[in-house]
């Protein structure tokens, strides 16, 4: 390149004294390469520029400049640009002299008649301005849906700007409609872009070849903006690019980078203009050049619904709004599906909605096999590509998570699906998010351990690859380790919770190894009840597998989560499943638990004559066994059942026969506990007093067996029992502090049930307001937990001459 003079410096210097936009220009470009040294050179031109005179005054500053750019071909290129930049858009009168040098076309005559004209192309450094600006921005489709949240925010990021430059990254999983969204945002802010708008797709997902590099894409974007030739170098490219932008207003759209150092090069950082990244990957790294960060999550049902409707017809909808409904529920809120899916149901005017509803469906990889057009795999297409930039160890993760019987896993989870180190399996889950392969959902409450999240359809297509490439032993061998997991887990919360009911044997094919994520009750409680589902997924992929000793086991280990949660559905599926699998084994101790702890579902969720017949079988088979332990539970259970149906006498009858064969055996806990159930008996029955001496004795021996729980259940009866003997103020006094106990040990049913009692008794004392306050706290906590005993609280609420709720 061209060296740079003192003198041709000193002269374009004076042609730009007033324009304070080549000032700024040419300032920046001196201090990008000179740093802090600049200052002292730019106050020289801030000085000169205050004096009047000839160029003489930027003599100074001509030859600092010039002899600094001597050694640094960074300052030549952007000093050479500058002053091609000058000498095209100013008039330059010069005065030529013995001692000074011309650069670039001169003519030099006494008279000149006509006009004159240069031809020879201009250096690769010209600025010549295009003569078509560019408006590269893809078209926005006329269907286009919902995300007004999303560009709200993206709105305001550009408010927030001011006139500084402006990087965003809209990020999310293939399919969910990045592309679009742009698109959408940019288009309508177009007109703030006057100097042009331009685009690039960096192909990092392309299956046919090598992501795009940013030499390439800066080629493109020089050309577009009009530069004639363009430097090899990627350094001269993007100093080039700096130098052309400087001034402009533009907007950038670039799809699709593998890597935030893809991007860099291709930042303006000019004033009021704009870099929008669309990616499949976080591209965290991009933190350091200040990007904003947006995460584009699925549409919303009704969104999907939308869309789809504008796709097939808004008559066809509404001729099948139910299976309308069921196809944009079954495309999980990825616009990709739901426009494939329209897409075949376009061409198929004929066939109804509920044919597609019904192959969406079958789930699994039929789904993603549904999901075709012309017959592209289009959402599977789109997921290989981000599969198939992922590195050995991460493509293994997504397949072996892709076989876990749970949709949402944590570390420990992770860790027993891909067999590795917990602190292994937090970096592989957190790699997958990275590249929108899962989506992460932030800490658990409970465990404060970080959760992620299958999309449907990505779950789908990550079991299809392990299906294709993971050998059938190993396939089974990872669903296998993650539902040990699950029962070593739940079983050590059984002993926490129900340290009595903890008494079976526990088989495990992989044993784990991680400790459980708690360590106290309350912990474990929290546990249940945070992976209910995912212990019911374990549960019912055991059946499915064939597993039948793990099925009962599970079964087994829910005992506490039933018993203070009361999901009552889950809790007769399943022991009756467990119960299926225990007789398929022909393990009698294994189906004497299941008809125990199974009749106590059905009882407590109204089906006594059911509860009657598998505490009766429980019964009929432990007298077979000679098993008194076991026929003195069944026996137990059927008084339990009888007193439910308010069959009292025969409730009483059966208590005492359970009570006789416990204290026989020594079993203290559990005749504490039947002593318990005949002090409630004995409150049905309007007999305090006797109620009384059970209650006192089943409370100490309860606290003695280190029994909170039902030690609790024992003083609310006691609460009511005094009430009975007229001694309310300790009646109250001994309920409340039973509520206290119930909600230390984490369970809502009993909170509620305490305090109806509280309402019952206030009741019988007539002080209506004190009643309806507690029953209202009750029917708060019950509500979520039980929709029959809901309904009782309502009534007594409606009894009580006010309805409860607005």
């Amino acid at each position: 390149m061209e060296p740079v003079t003192a003198a041709e410096l000193a002269s374009v210097l004076t042609a730009a004294t007033g324009n304070p936009e080549l000032r700024r220009v040419l300032a920046e470009a001196v201090r990008k390469a000179m740093g802090p040294m600049s200052e002292r050179l730019l106050q020289k031109w801030a000085e000169a520029d205050a004096e009047p005179g000839t160029a003489d005054r930027f003599r100074a500053l001509a030859e600092a400049l010039a002899g600094q750019a001597a050694t640094s071909p960074r300052l030549t290129q952007d000093l050479r640009w500058w002053i091609t930049s000058v000498t095209m858009s100013m008039n330059v009168d010069n005065a030529v002299t013995g001692g000074t040098t011309v650069g670039g076309s001169v003519v030099q005559a006494g008279q000149i008649l006509g006009g004159v004209h240069f031809h020879a192309s201009p250096g690769p450094e010209a600025a010549v301005r295009p003569a078509v600006v560019p408006h590269q921005l893809l078209p926005v489709s006329r269907h286009f849906m919902g995300r007004t949240t999303e560009l709200a925010a993206l709105d305001e990021l550009m408010g927030r700007s001011g006139n500084s430059p402006v990087l965003a990254v809209i990020s999310g999983p293939a399919g969910v409609g990045k592309t679009a969204l742009a698109s959408r945002w940019l288009g309508s802010r177009a007109g703030e872009f006057p100097d042009g708008q331009l685009y690039a797709d960096l192909r990092g997902h392309s299956a046919d070849g090598e992501p795009v590099g940013p030499g390439e894409i800066l080629g493109q974007f020089l050309r577009a903006l009009g530069a004639a030739r363009i430097p090899a170098g990627l350094g001269e490219q993007a100093a080039l690019w700096r130098s052309y932008t400087a001034g402009l207003r533009l907007a950038v759209m670039l799809e699709n980078p593998v890597s935030a150092a893809q991007i860099r090069p291709l930042l303006t950082g000019a004033p009021g203009s704009l870099v929008a990244v669309t990616s499949r990957l976080r591209l965290t790294g991009l933190a350091v050049d200040g990007a904003a960060f947006l995460q584009l999550g699925v549409m919303s049902a009704d969104s999907a619904l939308e869309l789809l409707s504008r796709r097939v017809g808004a008559d066809r909808v509404l001729r099948e709004p139910e299976a309308a409904r069921q196809v944009a529920e079954l495309c999980a809120g990825l616009p990709l599906a739901v426009c494939v899916a329209a897409a075949r149901m376009a061409v198929r005017p004929r066939q109804p909605l509920a044919s597609m509803a019904g192959a969406l469906g079958r789930g699994g990889a039929s789904r993603l096999e549904t999901l075709r057009v012309d017959g592209q795999h289009a959402v599977e297409a789109a997921l290989d590509e981000s599969y198939r930039l992922l590195p050995p160890d991460l493509a293994r993760a997504y397949r072996c998570l892709g076989l876990s019987p749970v949709s949402v896993f944590n570390g420990a989870v992770a860790a027993a699906a891909c067999a590795v180190p917990p602190e292994e399996a937090a970096r592989l889950l957190d790699e997958l998010a990275e590249v929108n392969l899962l989506e992460d959902l932030g800490p658990d409450s409970g465990t404060g351990l970080d959760r992620y999240r299958f999309h449907d359809l990505t779950r789908a297509h990550a079991g299809r690859l392990a299906a294709r490439e993971e050998r059938s032993a190993d396939r089974q061998d990872t669903v296998r380790r993650v539902i040990d997991f699950y029962l070593a887990t739940a079983t050590a919360a059984e002993a926490l919770l129900s340290p009595g009911h903890r008494t079976l044997s526990r088989d495990y094919a992989f044993a784990p190894e991680q400790p459980p994520p708690f360590t106290e009750s309350q912990g474990a409680l929290a546990w249940l009840d945070t992976e209910t589902p995912h212990l019911m997924a374990a549960l019912r992929t055991s059946a499915d597998q064939g597993w039948d000793t793990t099925v009962w086991q599970l079964a087994d280990a829910l005992w506490p989560l039933f018993l203070r949660l009361r999901p009552y559905a889950l809790w007769i599926e399943a022991y009756k499943t467990g119960l299926a699998a225990a007789e398929r084994l022909g393990d009698r101790q294994a189906v004497s638990r299941m008809l125990t702890s199974g009749g106590s579902g059905l009882l407590n969720a109204g089906r006594h004559d059911d509860a009657a017949r598998w505490f009766a079988q429980a019964r009929d088979g432990a007298r077979r066994d000679g098993d008194t332990g076991t026929e003195a539970q069944a026996l137990h259970g059927l008084g339990q059942t009888h007193r439910l149906a308010e069959r009292l006498t025969e409730a009483a009858d059966f208590f005492g026969q359970a009570l006789e064969l416990r204290e026989t055996i020594g079993h203290r806990r559990g005749a504490a506990l039947t002593r318990l159930c005949l002090g409630d008996v004995a409150l049905a029955a309007d007999r305090p007093e006797r109620a009384l001496t059970f209650l006192v004795r089943a409370r100490a021996d309860l606290l003695a067996e280190d029994d909170a729980y039902d030690a609790a259940r024992a003083l609310a009866f006691l609460g009511r029992a005094r009430a009975g003997s007229g001694d309310h103020e300790l009646a109250e006094r001994q309920l409340i502090q039973a509520r206290d106990e119930f909600a230390a040990a984490g369970s809502v049913h009993w909170q509620a049930r305490v305090l109806e009692m509280l309402g019952e008794s206030a009741e019988e004392r007539r002080d209506t307001a004190r009643a309806r306050d507690w029953y209202e706290q009750s029917l708060a906590r019950y509500t979520p937990v039980s929709t029959a005993d809901a309904a009782r609280l309502e009534a007594r609420l409606r009894r009580l001459g006010r309805r409860s709720g607005p």
